[in-house]
């Protein structure tokens, strides 16, 4: 149902590129992204639940971040797909908003379990007596719970914010998916307000969210410097690792996306930004921790030995 101040009834999304030889191999080259990422993130999840060992605060923020990624990706790639084997590819202006809520929700909400996997790296590593309160099965709740109500408001923010847009002719939206940008561009009345919302709101979370990770990796590192054992330095430092490598990739591509005028950063440039958290981040999360982690790797070998042994019976 259109908005009730909107002549626009559908948008059509432009997609990643209008060169008909190019839609076909990268409609392939995304449709792998999209199984990798679909298997990756729900086996990872299959996984932290099939084994008690993982039953641990990092790894219950690591089953929260693989059900995100799961969901965040099926949210918006089958959708980028059609762009490149329709030759209109519609969209309805109650389901551009609903992409929108659902985009903006998953993307809060990464952000903040992120920010909360830090946390728990920094109790593990800097109070490891104290871990188990600290970090106990209420807090990681709590924690969560406040993950998700963050989400949800800021998503509500955003899609009210757009919502409010008036859109009277133009509906080719130049992006693969409905993106706040572009829709921003798109709009007939003033989007001076609505910019200055998203940016304010964008720096306000990414800000908090910076902020909790670098307090908690500079506490991490001074106390990694003052272990001795050099085994331990790198037990330490390999438990974090994986996490910093998607913090980089996830908040470095939103940034440029989102705390830069159009006028600096054209919208061309900023799909093609947008592919790195929209695509490739939630892809590499389960390779990322499954490759370079030693507890899910060992989890692995276990299942798949419980499964051929089940399978020789």
């Amino acid at each position: 149902m259109a908005a009730e101040n909107s002549s626009v009834t559908e948008f059509i999304l432009a997609g990643l590129t209008d060169q008909p030889g190019l839609q076909i191999p990268l409609f392939l080259l995304f449709l792998g992204f999209y199984v990798v990422t679909v298997v990756g993130n729900l086996g990872l999840i299959m996984l932290i639940g099939l084994n008690s060992r993982l039953h641990t605060p990092m790894y219950f923020f690591l089953f929260n971040l693989s059900l995100i990624d799961f969901c965040y990706s099926t949210t918006i790639t089958p959708k980028m797909l059609m762009s490149f084997v329709s030759k209109k590819n519609s969209i309805l202006h109650a389901g551009c908003l609903t992409q929108l809520f659902f985009f903006c929700f998953f993307v809060i909400s990464e952000s903040l379990v992120l920010s909360a996997m830090a946390y728990d790296r920094y109790v593990a590593i800097c109070k490891p007596l104290v871990y188990t309160v600290t970090m106990s099965p209420k807090v990681c709740l709590l924690l969560l719970l406040g993950v998700y109500v963050m989400g949800f408001s800021g998503a509500m923010a955003h899609t009210g914010s757009i919502a409010s847009l008036i859109f009277c002719a133009d509906n080719l939206i130049n992006h693969f998916l409905c993106d706040i940008p572009p829709l921003l561009e798109l709009a007939c009345n003033s989007s001076s307000v609505h910019e200055l919302v998203v940016f304010i709101d964008v720096t306000t979370v990414i800000g908090m969210v910076i902020v909790t990770i670098s307090i908690s990796y500079a506490l991490i590192l001074s106390s990694i410097l003052r272990i001795h054992s050099t085994e331990g330095r790198s037990k330490a430092f390999s438990t974090c690792s994986s996490h910093i490598i998607l913090v980089f990739l996830f908040f470095g591509s939103g940034a440029f996306v989102y705390l830069k005028p159009p006028s600096v950063l054209p919208l061309d440039q900023g799909k093609v930004s947008s592919l790195f958290y929209t695509i490739v981040v939630p892809m590499l999360n389960p390779l990322i921790y499954s490759l370079r982690n030693k507890d899910v790797k060992a989890a692995l070998r276990k299942t798949l030995g419980k499964i051929n042994f089940l399978r020789k019976e």
